[in-house]
């Protein structure tokens, strides 16, 4: 898969999201750029996931490496190696560099990208950089709002400049011209109201009776459903909204775990606990909320348990019965811990 990349510079200017395909190769979603970037990371020496992993003050120990203090760092997303079961980590500088990190036992060391095995492809028709909100804040920055692999192609959801601007894009990997995007629309039950501007903010390809489908989650906080099969290029979808999880909310990340032969999704939110969503559920609700939730607050549709994790700033997954979260303790430490699936 990396026959046609090229050694040097992608010269990524921003790290908004991450997440590994095959061969150790990392894609790189880049919103300031309006690209994604794959970085061959040679990183393919196997390994079994650690049993337990308990590493703290992780944002001050990024902070040191890069020669300042965790105030001065942000730490984007974080993706686990399914090869090596290495995690990296990609952060912002408050100067607004971008930096790859990844651990080596429990050490953090830098991922230098001047030099480097990579290829590239930018998005088509991403909205402008100059475009604001009507808070003056840039809308460039959710270009890309989340990033997977699924089946041969980089997944990328995002917004676009299109008349409904909330987009998902499908590009088929090794990365030639083409490039699929459909443009969305969902209805929000705490809004009431049918949207189309509002990004997906975190996302996961999910078996669902034997069909793939795009499972999404948006701020405030809608769970909606997108069959694969009607995601089509140019097309306009309306999805399946299952779920509202609550307001005043934005999910932060999405996983899928096991256990004895059933399958739930983990999310781990700005303002609430790490969600439980059984898969079963999610396949066994065939309506779509079409009616505001009267309550402040309130929530509707499939079911959902909060477990005793609060505070959860990323989740990714180490193995079929470990996941890894990136967790602000209430002493104000920013600890990586792992976690078992017996929470399931």
């Amino acid at each position: 898969m990396t026959a046609d990349f090229v050694v040097g510079n992608p010269e990524v200017q921003s790290m908004n999201s991450i997440a590994f395909g095959p061969e150790g190769i990392l894609f790189v979603g880049d919103s300031k750029s309006a690209m994604v970037a794959a970085i061959d990371t040679k990183d393919n020496t196997i390994a079994e996931a650690p049993k337990k992993l308990s590493m703290k003050k992780v944002d001050e120990q990024i902070a040191a490496l890069l020669g300042t203090t965790a105030d001065q760092v942000t730490i984007q997303d974080m993706a686990v190696n399914p090869i090596s079961k290495m995690i990296y980590f990609a952060v912002h500088h408050s100067n607004g560099t971008p930096v790859l990190l990844k651990t080596d036992g429990e050490t953090i060391q830098h991922v230098p990208l001047t030099e480097v095995s990579h290829s590239k492809i930018d998005l088509t028709n991403a909205i402008d950089a100059e475009k604001k909100d009507r808070r003056g804040n840039s809308m460039r920055v959710s270009a890309i709002s989340d990033l997977n692999y699924f089946e041969g192609k980089v997944m990328v959801s995002g917004l676009s400049n299109e008349e409904f601007a909330s987009t998902f894009r499908s590009i088929p990997f090794p990365f030639k011209a083409e490039q699929m995007h459909s443009s969305l629309e969902i209805y929000h039950a705490a809004h009431g109201k049918y949207e189309t501007h509002a990004p997906i903010k975190a996302f996961l390809p999910v078996n669902i009776k034997g069909e793939a489908n795009l499972v999404a989650a948006y701020t405030c906080t809608p769970l909606v459903v997108f069959p694969m099969n009607n995601l089509k290029p140019g097309e306009h979808t309306t999805g399946q909204t299952v779920a509202e999880l609550g307001n005043w909310n934005v999910p932060l990340d999405i996983i899928q775990m096991e256990k004895e032969g059933k399958s739930y999704l983990l999310m781990a939110n700005s303002s609430r606990a790490v969600m439980k969503i059984s898969v079963d559920q999610v396949a066994n609700f065939n309506d779509s909320l079409t009616e505001k939730v009267a309550e402040r607050s309130g929530t509707a549709g499939v079911d959902f348990i909060n477990l005793p994790f609060v505070n959860v700033q990323q989740l990714a997954k180490l193995s079929d019965s470990q996941f890894i979260m990136l967790q602000r303790k209430g002493n104000g430490d920013l600890d990586l811990l792992t976690q078992n699936n017996r929470w399931l």
